[in-house]
């Protein structure tokens, strides 16, 4: 069988033999035992601590939010420190491969909104929930789309180069006075600022650029109540992104960057620009590749317009009118310790009740408060026609009740949480192997779980994907 169990006691050092049967738990009539018989294991049981789950972190993770997993029930792995049977994995910028993932791994978590470092569509093929943190930086960018509205007014990083030069020179003193009207600029007070793209970030700097005094335009296809309720009272909301520009003096991008038809690549485009008043500012800290570059150089060039972004572009890095920024967004601690503790939280979550939030591939998943006496199931499937049927078939085949349970489904995927009653067969032992086995090794089931027992035991993984 093309199976992976996560805790086996066969061919093991006799002393960890040991430690780990001894992590088997019962509870009532039942007994939980995973691993014996024809299933394969994968991983390195040397390197592997029974009875917590193991956390693989890549790059580095502020150690503030890797506070959130406690010590007792999880073992983080930092650095260079071998992770082979990672449960989950923590990362912020690293380009993920599927090289780098264990067959153990049940989660990814990115600390940060973006997660186009990681092979989203790949890890829904195998039944894997990729995460993200979205508004755990979102003060921090907010305050550096702030900071380029000031810098596009005034001319003030080409003023601090000027003055370098004359410093070098030794006639910083003489000309400081006379060289200040090579750097006039103007005052946001009054001016219209443009967000496009109104959720967490969005709505924080239209928030902020109101008590600067600004007058306010937006749009944002699928603007949430929630994110609605946080906008100014006074603001265009506009039905397009080209009547949001129309007339703005400052315009903030804040989309999320999706690629293929229907996308956002190049959204910022010639039928776009063509809209901007003369000199209006373009601010950038989403993605670059929102941006035609081409349009936008014949834009500076030809209306002393400024673009000011935090992501490298070959055709306008060295243009007069561009302030081309590291990508500094999120490069706060605060930030980072804010991403890094949802991520843990979010993986905790999911880890320990099942409970899906924050997913980009995942359908929102949550099930209430497990009953007493019951044992929770999940199970991740092909979205496709009968397959809860034959998942509660198998259970009812095992004369399992079934107390509660959510079925969602988010494109391909589907995603079940179960609580299994264990008072029904008063008398009899009940193991769930077998349940689990038969579950998994359905077509179209992609992995299942009972959380129960020891930490990080308890998953099992159908390796042909259904």
């Amino acid at each position: 069988m093309n199976m992976l169990a996560r805790n086996i006691t066969q061919r093991l050092p006799r002393n960890l033999s040991a430690v780990i049967a001894s992590t088997r738990r019962t509870f009532a009539d039942i007994q939980v035992e995973h691993g014996r018989g024809d299933w394969q294991t994968f991983g390195d049981i040397e390197k592997y601590t029974p009875g917590k789950f193991q956390i693989k972190t890549i790059n580095k993770i502020s150690p503030v939010g890797l506070k959130e997993f406690p010590d007792d029930s999880y073992d983080v792995r930092t650095g260079e420190m071998d992770a082979s049977n990672a449960h989950a994995i923590l990362l912020r910028s690293h380009k993920l491969q599927e090289d780098d993932i264990p067959k153990t791994c049940r989660a990814i978590a990115r600390c940060g909104a973006g997660t186009n470092n990681i092979p989203v569509v790949r890890m829904t093929e195998l039944g894997i929930p990729v995460f993200n943190t979205p508004g755990a930086n979102a003060n921090a960018v907010k305050e550096l789309v702030l900071c380029g509205m000031l810098l596009g007014s005034r001319r003030v990083i080409d003023g601090i180069n000027h003055m370098s030069d004359l410093g070098a020179q030794g006639l910083a003193k003489e000309r400081v006075e006379k060289d200040k009207a090579l750097f006039g600029g103007q005052e946001i007070a009054g001016k219209t600022l443009a967000v496009i793209g109104l959720g967490h970030i969005g709505s924080m700097t239209a928030r902020d650029a109101k008590g600067l005094g600004m007058e306010l335009k937006g749009y944002d296809p699928g603007l949430s109540i929630q994110s609605a309720l946080k906008l100014p009272r006074k603001m265009d909301l506009t039905d397009s992104i080209v009547a949001a520009v129309s007339g703005a003096d400052y315009i903030s991008i804040n989309i999320p960057y999706i690629k293929g038809e229907g996308g956002t690549h190049g959204v910022i485009g010639k039928d776009v620009i063509d809209h901007f008043k003369p000199g209006a500012v373009l601010l950038n800290f989403a993605r670059g590749e929102l941006v035609d570059s081409e349009a936008m150089k014949d834009f500076l060039d030809n209306n002393d317009g400024r673009y000011v972004t935090d992501f490298p572009d070959d055709l306008l890095w060295d243009n007069k009118n561009s302030i081309v920024l590291p990508h500094l967004g999120a490069s706060t601690e605060e930030a980072e310790d804010s991403a890094a503790a949802m991520a843990a939280d979010t993986i905790r979550d999911f880890l320990e009740t099942g409970t899906i939030r924050n997913s980009v591939n995942f359908p929102t998943t949550s099930l209430s408060e497990q009953p007493e006496h019951s044992v929770r199931f999940t199970v991740v499937n092909k979205n496709e026609p009968g397959m809860l049927a034959n998942i509660t078939e198998a259970f009812a085949d095992a004369k399992l009740n079934i107390l509660q349970q959510i079925n969602h489904s988010k494109g391909d995927i589907a995603y079940n949480v179960l609580d299994v009653g264990t008072t029904e067969s008063a008398g009899d032992v009940l193991s769930f192997k077998h349940v689990q086995e038969k579950i998994t090794m359905l077509e179209g089931v992609l992995s299942s779980r009972v959380l129960y027992g020891a930490p990080g035991t308890g998953y099992a993984r159908n390796l042909d994907g259904g």
